[in-house]
């Protein structure tokens, strides 16, 4: 019943914005930190970046440090990822969840949201 929806996804040009958005249900969202990652196809998926359950602590990976931010509203159970200089290395799809699941292989992964940067 833990669930996750992916939104926001796009194709925009190299240099572009987008802000992708994860709407959570099934579980007590404020206890719980929650990880973006991304896949291309052909490529292993890579943690993106992570946020400790009250937003205080965000992690990111070296390729998106400085460009992208997470962040999150408990009060909207709703985690998000504004990614700006995006470069088309950042072409993946793009998925969310709980970093606990992801450790312990718990759950399974949803359908994601496609981002494609390409002028």
């Amino acid at each position: 019943q833990v669930q996750f929806v992916e939104s926001g996804g796009a194709l925009v040009q190299p240099g572009g914005s987008l802000r992708l958005s994860c709407a959570a249900s099934g579980f007590t969202f404020r206890h719980y930190a929650i990880s973006w990652y991304r896949q291309a196809p052909g490529k292993e998926r890579e943690l993106v970046a992570r946020i400790s359950s009250a937003g205080s602590l965000t992690n990111y990976a070296d390729s998106v440090k400085g460009r992208f931010t997470i962040s999150r509203d408990n009060a909207k159970n709703t985690v998000y990822l504004q990614m700006n200089s995006l470069k088309p290395e950042d072409t993946a799809v793009y998925y969310c969840r709980r970093s606990v699941d992801v450790t312990s292989r718990a759950g399974s992964w949803g359908q994601g949201t496609q981002v494609t940067v390409s002028s």
